[in-house]
């Protein structure tokens, strides 16, 4: 049996650069960090000559071909493997849309997860593009490359994305002080509400005709670089402006990103004293995180919004790993 999971990430700035039909052309950059909520794959051989796939719903079929999952289907063709077996996945919090990337959470997990079943050992670098190949290619998702790099190395990290289709990862290092404040400026809630990240990313993917919106993702970029400096000085004091700044330009690429309960939160969180924050992933719903200066104005927030569910979590170092095989 082996069990392997991969973390959840919160993108702070450059989202929608990772785009194909954008840095193939411009190159983009992205800034984001793991969290310590995870997807867990299982899988282990089956006594019956089928496969069972347990998600959020439960299949049993006769052949890899049947299965209704594309990211296990395809996986599983990929690698050739065609033997019963158990697929068993499980996550911290709600594994489809969050805004947390946690359909390529799941595509790292369990590639990660498939090779240990075949005996062999994936370094990040090769997990991440396989995991981009599964959901851009074989599937046909209309999704950037920044949510499988941040699952499977994790950490606080700046991509840049360039023009040839390769990606380059620069871990920002910073003291373990710093860490840990910059861990607790932020607060998280989810406000649920339904949405089609394919359909607004795929949306977001064609208004990039428009050059206002290439103006807009190249200024989304140099707030990347910017927030990169920032943090490599320590300095915390200007990233709430660089998100505020950052999702209101967001807002702009397509109509759907936000919406009239988004927008009031976001304005009730700025007015109580928030310096900035954003709508996570594609957009429509979610999770919202906000940058927060002092617990105070925390508790004030926590007050205002608690009719909504507040999200702890910590920053993270882990990527995707094996925590169990037997």
């Amino acid at each position: 049996m082996i069990i392997a999971k991969a973390p959840f990430r919160i993108s702070f700035v450059g989202g929608g650069s990772d785009l194909p039909s954008f840095y193939k052309k411009y190159g983009g950059a992205v800034l984001s960090t793991s969290i310590n909520k995870y997807v867990y794959i299982l899988i282990k051989d089956r006594f019956e000559e089928t496969i069972r796939c347990s998600y959020s719903k439960t299949e049993i079929v006769k052949s890899v071909k049947e299965l209704e999952h594309d990211l296990v289907r395809n996986a599983l063709t990929d690698l050739d493997i065609t033997k019963s077996l158990e697929i068993v996945s499980s996550a911290d919090i709600p594994s489809s849309g969050t805004g947390l990337g946690s359909s390529s959470s799941f595509s790292v997990a369990l590639y990660n997860a498939l090779f240990a079943y075949l005996g062999k050992r994936i370094k990040p670098k090769e997990l991440a593009e396989r995991a981009c190949r599964l959901e851009i290619e074989l599937v046909g998702s209309p999704i950037g490359k920044q949510d499988q790099y941040a699952a499977a190395f994790g950490g606080l990290n700046f991509y840049k994305f360039n023009t040839d289709d390769t990606v380059t990862i620069n871990p920002i290092k910073v003291k373990s002080d710093f860490y840990e404040k910059l861990n607790k400026s932020l607060i998280s809630f989810y406000i649920g509400g339904k949405r089609d990240a394919n359909k607004i990313l795929s949306s977001q993917s064609d208004n990039l005709n428009e050059k206002k919106n290439v103006n807009t993702l190249k200024r989304m970029v140099e707030l990347a670089w910017a927030l990169k400096e920032e943090f490599e000085n320590s300095n915390l004091d200007n990233f709430g402006t660089i998100l505020n700044e950052n999702w209101n330009l967001k807002k702009t690429l397509e109509n759907d990103i936000s919406n009239n309960k988004v927008d009031d939160i976001y304005n009730e969180c700025i007015n109580l004293g928030a310096t900035g924050g954003k709508l996570l992933g594609a957009g429509g719903g979610g999770f919202m995180i906000f940058i927060v200066p002092n617990e105070d104005i925390k508790n004030r927030i926590r007050t205002k919004l608690s009719s909504l569910r507040e999200v702890v979590f910590n920053l993270t170092n882990e990527g995707s790993q094996i925590v169990y095989e037997d």
